[in-house]
């Protein structure tokens, strides 16, 4: 869906600018399937790596034959607004999707892990703690503690309820409560589940204060309060989402690098096959948050997908903008057969990558 979606922004600007789009495909060549309607072959692909649209007049041999419909033969800014429509229509949707999600969640985000204390451009954080693992045979185990669960407050007996924004705050508040009844109020971030449990803390010898067995992060939920903010939220949210991952990322490859293990790196990275099963997992554990999950993963890919395609490498739709800002300063195009090897060996890395990515999916599917 998302790359007909991005795929259709070409499309549809290609139409307005008076290009002829040739065909509209869905995955990779080789053709499956194919119908022409109109002008355009509308067809489904072997390879489901994403889609492309072919506009007549790439090449500059086509140009002999109907001129005013190539695509070589527009002006720079016409060329733009077709390479740059795909991924425009791409962050549009997740921007409207993140607003619905944030107005139908009182303007704030699910909570989302934090790295090294990232602090978001726009909204208000407010701190969360996410439980990443139980430890068995621990009082949490025992009390129904569960992973990805989040602790919002706890109280000890009839004392007033604390509200927990996180893990040294817990841990400050348990470790001296050794044998001492302890409530606390969970949700769930997965199926939104909502438990309030009571553990007795331990005493670890180890650690020497008292636990009650859970491993944790640290988490954050961004709330959009002004006015402006709400109205804007779909928008604030994406680049603090994209931001994000990008600075994640490049945390990821640093690492990955000091430790000397790619790895770390491969495991965040994932295809159609490793998107098909985080939906699947999604399906069997999300209960009544399926569609909200759901809907935070397509908004999420979409960006990805966004910021993917706006890279300039060859074959990308950042590649080819590098070739039209070229045109727009000199005023002459670049050579044909540089574009287009350049573009070549572009798509055959980009499609040896996809195969890499695939092979890696398989791999941890297997296990």
């Amino acid at each position: 869906m998302l790359v007909l979606i991005h795929e259709l922004g070409h499309f549809l600007m290609a139409k307005k600018n008076g290009v002829l789009v040739e065909e509209f495909g869905f995955g990779l060549p080789p053709r499956i399937l194919g119908k022409k309607i109109g002008e355009t072959i509308y067809s489904i692909n072997l390879l489901f790596f994403g889609g492309f649209v072919k506009l007549y007049g790439e090449e500059q041999h086509e140009l002999a034959l109907t001129p005013d419909r190539a695509f070589i033969s527009k002006k720079p800014w016409q060329k733009t607004l077709i390479i740059l429509s795909g991924v425009l229509m791409n962050v549009i949707l997740a921007v409207i999707i993140y607003y619905f999600l944030l107005a139908g969640n009182a303007f704030q985000s699910e909570p989302l892990p934090l790295f090294n204390n990232y602090q978001f451009r726009f909204g208000h954080q407010e701190g969360r703690i996410v439980v990443t693992d139980v430890v068995k045979g621990s009082p949490a185990e025992s009390a129904g503690v569960k992973q990805e669960d989040i602790v919002l407050r706890f109280k000890i007996s009839n004392g007033n309820w604390i509200n927990i924004q996180s893990g040294q705050q817990l841990i400050k508040n348990v470790s001296r409560l050794e044998n001492i009844p302890v409530t606390i109020d969970l949700y769930n971030l997965k199926n939104g589940n909502k438990k309030t449990l009571t553990i007795k803390p331990i005493y670890d010898k180890t650690l020497k204060r008292a636990v009650i067995g859970i491993q944790m992060i640290d988490g954050t939920v961004i709330k959009y309060q002004t006015p402006v903010e709400k109205i804007f939220s779909g928008f604030l949210h994406s680049y603090n989402i994209t931001a994000y991952n990008l600075k994640t990322f490049a945390y990821l490859f640093e690492t990955a690098y000091q430790q000397k293990k790619m790895e770390i790196v491969s495991q965040s990275v994932s295809g159609p096959i490793g998107i098909f099963a985080v939906i699947q997992n999604l399906v069997k554990t999300s209960g009544n948050k399926f569609i909200t999950n759901l809907l935070n993963i397509i908004a999420s890919l979409s960006l990805s997908l966004a910021l993917m395609n706006i890279l300039p490498f060859p074959a990308l739709d950042g590649g080819r903008l590098i070739f039209i800002i070229y045109e727009w300063i000199t005023g002459k195009q670049a050579h044909p057969k540089i574009e287009y090897y350049i573009n070549f060996i572009g798509f055959f890395l980009l499609i040896a990558l996809a195969i890499l990515i695939t092979i890696n999916d398989i791999m941890r599917f297997i296990k």
